[in-house]
């Protein structure tokens, strides 16, 4: 095969790699210093190795994942670690948006933004030790359901024939000592939480409806439960910001003394403010509201 075909075929990644002599994403992950960083940080249920098995796994069925600022896909990677949550698309989601110049509204760069699912959020509180169930489901047309006085009295399915469409969606938490807790909402209180979001328009709001609506409902049940004031108060902003969900629940890092490589030309050069993005723009494209501080490239990549 001649030099020239060889040429062509290599990978974006491997092209940038040898044009800027930057390591790519996945360079770094399967660096040893990642790896490092990351053992620190996993809880004992959780090895690095399998953490960087499911990163690598997820850059492969979304490959714009590589080509996200590394600042925020390695602050994503470390906020799940220090959680013990992985990124496999079950208990959360890496999603990449773009953010947008605030005068000429063009692309600037792509981060990645970290959505915790239903079952996350779940993970999280049963770890509190007081929390023997939690289940939640969608209610639609032809279910048997009823609510009274904030308590679910009964949801009968009948799977011989058509559910219809959904109208509502509840969770409820049974606690280690028999009493229980629910919560009920109907599809226009989800939607509009929904429509706050910024991933509202893609992601797991779109290929995977019925498990934001759990989280949803999930998350105002939340208050009720014995958590932390710092997790419940992260459920909170994550009504208005999901990319926020993990910052108040998260302890300080401790790999922040860690000497990190030196950041390139590239990455130092000064980048306009961000925007918001208009809703006649690709809804994958998110941008940062005027109020936002976007995260500084010259941070470090993880």
């Amino acid at each position: 095969m001649s030099d020239t075909t060889q040429a062509v075929e290599k990978t974006p990644a491997q092209n940038k790699l040898a044009t800027t002599g930057k390591a790519t994403t996945m360079d770094l992950l399967k660096g040893d210093a990642f790896k490092e960083r990351i053992m620190n940080a996993l809880p004992k249920h959780l090895t690095a190795d399998r953490m960087i098995a499911v990163a690598l796994t997820c850059i492969n069925k979304t490959p714009k994942l590589a080509q996200c600022d590394q600042n925020s896909f390695f602050k994503a990677m470390l906020d799940l670690s220090q959680l013990g949550l992985e990124p496999d698309g079950r208990r959360a989601h890496l999603i990449p948006f773009d953010v947008r110049d605030k005068t000429t509204h063009k692309v600037i760069r792509t981060d990645v933004q970290l959505i915790i699912d239903y079952k996350g959020l779940v993970d999280l509180a049963m770890r509190s030790g007081q929390v023997s169930n939690i289940h939640a489901d969608v209610v639609c047309d032809n279910d048997v359901f009823e609510y009274d006085m904030g308590e679910v009295k009964q949801h009968r399915i009948d799977f011989k024939k058509d559910r219809g469409a959904m109208y509502a969606v509840y969770s409820i938490c049974t606690f280690k000592d028999g009493s229980k807790k629910s919560e009920v909402m109907g599809k226009d209180d989800v939607d509009k939480i929904r429509a706050r979001s910024p991933a509202g328009k893609s992601g797991p709001w779109v290929t995977d409806y019925c498990e934001m609506a759990k989280k949803t409902v999930f998350r105002r049940l939340s208050k009720w439960l014995p958590l932390s004031p710092e997790f419940r108060d992260a459920l909170d902003k994550d009504d208005d910001r999901m990319t926020d969900i993990t910052k108040d629940i998260r302890s300080p890092s401790p790999l922040a003394g860690v000497a990190l490589p030196e950041t390139s030309q590239e990455q130092q050069e000064h980048e306009p403010e961000a925007a918001t993005t208009s809703e006649d723009s690709d809804p994958s494209h998110v941008g940062l509201d005027s109020g936002a501080q976007a995260p500084s490239s010259d941070d470090n990549p993880y």
